[in-house]
């Protein structure tokens, strides 16, 4: 322990050559991800959860898009453990991920795709549009935290 104090070294000296973008924006998707998950089980609660869930199994398409929908969000938690350790893979990963989801997304609330399991609700096509880019804002934010700065495109280029 003594080492650690002469030296003046820490035990976190590996995460300090992370950059401070790319540390906020893996942390705001894990933080993202899973707060909305808990918000999500705390306003519907157990019994309409349960439906939820017995809804989504009722056809195969539902059953496929409810579980597609499991799958993208432990991608997106890999993607963020991943960029934070350095691998370009992450990002690329956390970029097809919102690709799909905001193409899904305006699909499915414009009418064009059924079942509407994951929709916006709107009177027009441009409310919905509107809505969808209010919803997206903060991955947009991460994504950007990811790509524009330079220290960022220094850590994922240099492995």
């Amino acid at each position: 322990m003594s080492d650690v104090f002469r030296a003046g070294k820490g035990i976190m000296e590996a995460h300090s050559a992370i950059p401070v973008p790319v540390l906020i924006a893996g942390s705001a998707i894990i933080a993202t991800r899973c707060l909305s998950v808990l918000l999500l089980a705390n306003e519907l609660g157990y019994e309409e959860l349960a439906n939820f869930v017995h809804r989504s199994a009722q056809a195969w398409d539902s059953t496929l898009i409810f579980i597609a929908s499991q799958l993208i969000f432990f991608i997106e938690l890999r993607c963020a453990i991943a960029l934070m350790r350095g691998t370009n893979w992450g990002r690329w990963g956390y970029v097809l991920t919102q690709a799909a989801v905001v193409l899904y997304m305006l699909v499915a609330s414009l009418g064009w795709v059924y079942p509407e399991i994951f929709s916006i609700s709107g009177e027009t096509n441009a409310e919905i549009v509107h809505t969808l880019i209010l919803q997206k804002f903060p991955d947009l934010v991460v994504l950007i935290l990811l790509f524009v700065p330079v220290s960022s495109r220094q850590f994922f280029h240099k492995s």
